[in-house]
């Protein structure tokens, strides 16, 4: 007679507290596993299995998604996936406005001027053949990824900055119809940038639509996280409303002390959209504090073309007069992340492009502008002369008290809105911002754990089975029978993050174990260099 019991399995996890994803409460048993999928969860007897794992006093969970991640290029050049595997991340998710493909060949070579640290080829056209050619390099993470609506404009318009005519935005559907096909997840936009804030609520509407038809979601940076904030939520809502599309809210927060009263405003209407059948979610991450580029403290009418063309406007006596007017002014045309941030003392500034200016890595606006013996405003114009690019910066304009508000509800998860890389080799060459190595373990940690804010059970439901449901991927996001095996093994009690803003290159600690698709990428808290990792497609239609 066949007994179950008697079946190997490639793993047997034995005796840890079982964190199913559901956010039920946990209970101690086993879990095994065949190939790449989990075969059986709960008590599990004698059966023998290749490898055994005795889990006593650990937590065993799903591998945690990271809804909002820039690890796409990073992977192309460290495939390990070091800063987020450690945190027991399995799947990254790219594509906030931007997404590796679709490219034409000026698209191409516009990818390759704009490198600064990380130095690859770009070999693919599609976003289907990009995620096909990062699987074929060996990762070892799960990866999957939204077509920008950014990409499209680019693809279809160039720079220009009229609205599409009808046969631009039929071209711009088809493409994004073509990357559905191709398994994108959904549709992104980044509102508060060129050329996304160009594009009308109408335009995105027409394209969300195509994505809805793929049963896709629309996820969005909102047209503005600052004086604009609540009417950027009401767009977002307007469009999951009238392309009958799911629809999530990328990072979700706001900026600068004059606007965080806002943010209960904000919960309370995403709330009421909710209750009325809106199937409205969020993410965010576990810092007050952002990082986007330099540019985002420059007048939009400024960044027109590519950005070795628009640095070099700022020579221009002229336009620099009235950068410096704009910048000192309140607007709701813009956004502006200097006067959000009060000045240059809370702004960092982390990754540079000219080896000259690499010295300046991890020095606030304020201090290079006393080195420099110049103002502030003038400062800042300089440095993007003469880097020739973004310049990544932390921008400290965020309240806390907020942060944990959001935290408290259910329908929001985490994204770390930043690239998984090493504490080592050429990443080393900038800085960074902490959320890059701690966003998920500061969330088990310190906001679960020392402050209680959500029970664990809860705490690992957001970041398993929610963003695997909101992203409709099957079979990912529970501990249950025919499920992949991505499993993350980690001590309750010790789980943290390790990475400051003064320090962010340092691992977080507390994850002993972490397998992705069956494969062990995480052995006693090191890497193993297995690379398992798969692309995660949306099915089609």
């Amino acid at each position: 007679m066949y007994r179950a019991d008697f079946e190997e399995y490639d793993l047997l996890i034995r005796n840890g507290t079982l964190y199913d994803g559901s956010g039920s409460p946990a209970y101690v048993g086993d879990l095994a596993v065949k190939g790449q999928k989990i075969a059986r969860v709960g008590e599990i007897g004698k059966a023998p299995a290749k490898q055994v794992v005795d889990a006593s006093g650990l937590a065993v969970a799903p591998g945690f998604i990271n809804i909002m991640s820039y690890a796409s290029t990073p992977l192309l050049i460290d495939s390990r996936s070091q800063s987020d595997i450690r945190q027991g991340v399995t799947l990254e998710v790219f594509g906030e406005g931007w997404s590796e493909g679709p490219l034409t060949e000026a698209m191409k070579q516009e990818v390759l001027a704009r490198q600064v640290d990380f130095n690859y080829p770009v070999p693919w056209n599609t976003l289907g053949e990009y995620l096909s050619y990062l699987e074929g390099r060996g990762v070892s993470t799960n990866f999957g990824s939204f077509v920008g609506a950014d990409t499209l404009w680019y693809y279809v318009m160039g720079y220009a900055t009229r609205h599409p005519t009808p046969q631009e935005m039929e071209a711009m559907r088809r493409l994004l119809a073509q990357a559905m096909e191709e398994g994108a997840l959904g549709l992104s936009t980044a509102l508060i940038y060129a050329p996304g804030c160009l594009m009308s609520t109408e335009e995105i509407i027409e394209l969300a639509k195509v994505a809805a038809s793929y049963d896709g979601i629309y996820i969005s940076h909102l047209r503005s996280e600052g004086d604009g904030f609540l009417e950027g939520l009401d767009e977002l809502l307007r469009i999951a409303q009238e392309a009958h599309i799911r629809a999530e809210i990328y990072h979700l927060k706001v900026i600068s002390p004059t606007n965080w009263g806002k943010m209960k405003l904000a919960l309370d209407k995403i709330e009421q959209a909710r209750a009325q059948g809106l199937q409205i979610t969020a993410d965010m991450y576990t810092y007050p504090a952002g990082m986007t580029g330099l540019d985002a403290c420059i007048p939009l009418w400024v960044q027109e073309g590519p950005l070795r063309t628009w640095t070099q406007r700022l020579k221009d006596a002229d336009i620099r007069q009235r950068v410096r007017e704009e910048i000192s002014r309140p607007s709701k045309s813009w956004e502006n992340h200097y006067l959000a941030c009060g000045d240059g003392r809370n702004m960092r500034l982390v990754s540079f492009k000219n080896e000259a200016l690499k010295p300046l890595t991890g020095k606030t606006l304020a201090e290079i502008a006393r080195l420099r013996g110049r103002p502030e405003i003038d400062t800042l114009m300089d440095l993007l002369v003469e880097d020739g690019s973004r310049i990544s910066t932390v921008y400290f304009d965020m309240s806390e008290e907020n942060m944990r508000e959001q935290l408290k509800r259910a329908w929001v998860c985490l994204g770390s809105d930043a690239g998984s890389i090493s504490s080592e080799g050429i990443f080393l060459k900038s800085s960074t911002h902490p959320r890059a190595y701690g966003t998920f373990a500061r969330w088990l940690g310190r906001y679960t754990r020392d402050e209680k804010l959500v029970p664990l059970e809860e705490a690992i439901r957001r970041i398993t089975s929610l963003p695997a449901s909101t992203l409709r991927i099957k079979e990912r996001g529970r501990l249950q029978a025919g499920c992949y095996a991505d499993i993350t093994v980690f001590d309750a009690g010790k789980i943290q993050d390790q990475a400051t803003f003064d320090e962010p290159h340092q691992y977080a600690s507390g994850v002993r174990h972490v397998w992705v698709n069956g494969g062990q990428v995480l052995r006693d808290g090191e890497h193993t260099g297995a690379k398992p990792g798969q692309a995660v497609r949306k099915e089609g239609r």
